[in-house]
Order: C-alpha cells, then sequence, then structure tokens
C-alpha cells in the first residue's frame, strides 16, 4: 500500500500536468506572457549586464512565454485536492489511507510551495509587464531576498517550536544540536538554494535537475517510513516530468521564477524534514554548483580584476565554449542522477 501511496499520486499529477498544459499554454501565448526586452541585467553583485549571456540567448528571451511553472505547482494542488476530496467525501480504508496530507510531513512543505510560488508569480507579472527596478521590470533582488528569508524564518520557526526539531543529522557522525541556532541554519540553507534559481537558463535543464533532486528525497523519506512526505514529493515530481515534457528544447515555455521559486523553496522545507539536509549540497550538486560559479565570478573580478569563467553561472560557461545547449542540459541530467543516487546511499547508510 505504501508503495501505491507514492507512485499513484506521482503518475496522477504527471497526467493533470498533461492535461491542464494546453489551457495554461493557450493562455500564455494569447496575452504575451513573456519579456519585452531580451537580456540579463548580471545578479549576485553584477550590476554590468552580462554581454556574452545576452548574445547567446538574444533570440530566446522574448517571444517564448514565462510563468510555466505554474504547470508544475497546479499540478501538484490539483493531485492534492483530489486525494484529499475522495478522502473527505467518501472514507474508506483506501482513500484514507492514500490522502498524504499529514500536520507533521507536508503541511508546511504545501505552505511553502504556494506562497513561494505565488511569490515569483508576482516577480513575474511584474518583469513581464515592465514593472519595478529589476533590468526590464520584476521586484528588486533585495526585495526578493528578504521575501525569501521571511518564508525561511517563519518555515524554521515552525520546525523549532510547533515541531520540536533543533538539530540536523550528520553522515556517518550521529545527530548535531543547533538549539536556537537552527532556524538562522534553515535561513541560509533556503536562501542558498533561492540563489541557485538561476539555474533555469537553458530549455530542459531546470526540470530534469529538479525531477532528480525530489526524488532521491522521496526515495529517503519512504526508506526513513515518511510516507506521507515522499508521496508529496512525488507530486513534485510528476508535475515537474509533465512540464518537462514541453520543456525540452525548444521549450514552449520557461519555469521562470513562479517554478524555481517554490521548488528551490520547498526543497529545503523537504530536506530538513528528512533530517539530511548536510547531503543536499551532493544530491543537489549541479544547484550548489551554480551558485558557487556565481559567488568565484563575483569574487574574483573584485578582488582580482578578472573572470574565472567566461560568462556565470556555469551552465552558460559551457555554452560559451561552444557546447550545444543540449548537450549541457543531457550532461547536467547525468550528473543529477549519480548525484541523487549517491546522496540516497549515504543517507541510508550513514
Amino acid at each position: 500500500m505504501d508503495i501505491l501511496k507514492i507512485f499513484l499520486p506521482w503518475i496522477i499529477a504527471f497526467f493533470v500536468g498533461m492535461a491542464i498544459t494546453p489551457f495554461v499554454t493557450h493562455y500564455l501565448y494569447k496575452y504575451k506572457m513573456w519579456k519585452k526586452t531580451s537580456g540579463n541585467a548580471g545578479g549576485l553583485g553584477d550590476d554590468k549586464g552580462t554581454p556574452i549571456f545576452n548574445e547567446l540567448h538574444k533570440e530566446k528571451e522574448t517571444g517564448t512565454p514565462r510563468m510555466g511553472g505554474i504547470i508544475i505547482w497546479g499540478s501538484a494542488l490539483i493531485t492534492i485536492f483530489i486525494f484529499w476530496f475522495f478522502s473527505f467525501f467518501f472514507p474508506d480504508e483506501l482513500t484514507t489511507k492514500l490522502d498524504f496530507m499529514s500536520r507533521n510531513q507536508t503541511w508546511l512543505p504545501l505552505f511553502t510551495l504556494v506562497s513561494a510560488s505565488l511569490l515569483g508569480l508576482a516577480d513575474d507579472l511584474l518583469l513581464i509587464f515592465n514593472k519595478g527596478t529589476y533590468m526590464a521590470g520584476g521586484m528588486p533582488l533585495k526585495l526578493r531576498i528578504g521575501l525569501v528569508l521571511l518564508i525561511g524564518l517563519i518555515g524554521g520557526w515552525w520546525f523549532y517550536s510547533k515541531l520540536g526539531v533543533s538539530s540536523i543529522s550528520v553522515p556517518f557522525d550521529g545527530v548535531l544540536e543547533l538549539g536556537i541556532f537552527f532556524i538562522p541554519f534553515f535561513m541560509l540553507v533556503m536562501l542558498a538554494l533561492f540563489s541557485s534559481g538561476v539555474i533555469d537558463g537553458i530549455d530542459g535543464l531546470s526540470g530534469g535537475v529538479i525531477a532528480s533532486v525530489f526524488s532521491a528525497y522521496a526515495g529517503i523519506a519512504f526508506f526513513q517510513n515518511q510516507i506521507d512526505l515522499a508521496a508529496f514529493c512525488a507530486v513534485i515530481v510528476g508535475g515537474t516530468l509533465a512540464f518537462l515534457w514541453f520543456n525540452i528544447p525548444p521549450a514552449r515555455f520557461y519555469m521562470s521564477e513562479t517554478g524555481i521559486l517554490g521548488l528551490t523553496t520547498t526543497l529545503t522545507v523537504v530536506a530538513f524534514l528528512t533530517g539530511h539536509v548536510l547531503i543536499l549540497p551532493i544530491i543537489a550538486f549541479p544547484l550548489f554548483a551554480t551558485v558557487l560559479s556565481n559567488i568565484i565570478q563575483v569574487a574574483s573580478k573584485k578582488f582580482r580584476g578578472k573572470k574565472v569563467f567566461l560568462v556565470a553561472p556555469i551552465h552558460h560557461h559551457f555554452e560559451a565554449l561552444g557546447w550545444p545547449s543540449y548537450k549541457v542540459v543531457m550532461r547536467y541530467w547525468v550528473i543529477s542522477i549519480i548525484c541523487a543516487i549517491l546522496g540516497m546511499i549515504i543517507a541510508l547508510i550513514g
């Protein structure tokens, strides 16, 4: 029954995502929900722009809608509602067992997914309609960071005060007690994963990586008997795979902030719920490599006066070297799968 509870929502979320995509696509194209000007203003302290990136992607930034992440969290929410509906209105042993909403395992990641996705949606709308101060529009970076930290503060407080969690698992070395410092550590991890959102820069890249990461944590949660959490992760994977079906080159739409912001912040919550946040850099290595490459690039330009990479984050560096985008994406997928499996092994034996 536990296997069914995980894989059935996974499959349903995929087909729900496939079913709602034509409607979402129609809306996005009808109202031209894409950036009106191409280009990237840079990030993480780089306010001079990224001319190499702009040259590589000058024909991709306009004409392709943003907000494709709606497919992911939309299919997840619909699937969650389906299982809750049958459990509530047609209660029996099967429907009650299949309902995976629970206070200690899924309320917090669901809250995070919804709140952060809506925050990302607002940023996308501002960017599309040229409002704000971020390049051609959008929320200022400092405001987005502040809001992410606020979500992290709420999440960390919920863990510490409501769930009684104040420690993290250290692979092969037991448990590390953090006490009240658990809350700022939680916020720091969420901020780091938020920074990795720039991986959503090549068709198919972010979807494949995210699917691998959440699949790994679904497996970890399952082996820890956190079945509700495993089912929640499976729903996200199902929705992500539906999105990925339409995001492979040439992409029908981009995930953008409403997708990547909701997913990275939710991933933070999931990692802490399993207790295996310290292996997150292994399971989600491509995400952390993205953040690290940006930090290295900015630090090198500031202190050495020259760049390490042709363009950061590193996946665009490979593009600048002449790699076709599909080669970058597929190699990232391979690395993601290997790292996800390695992280699961460490979590299970560590």
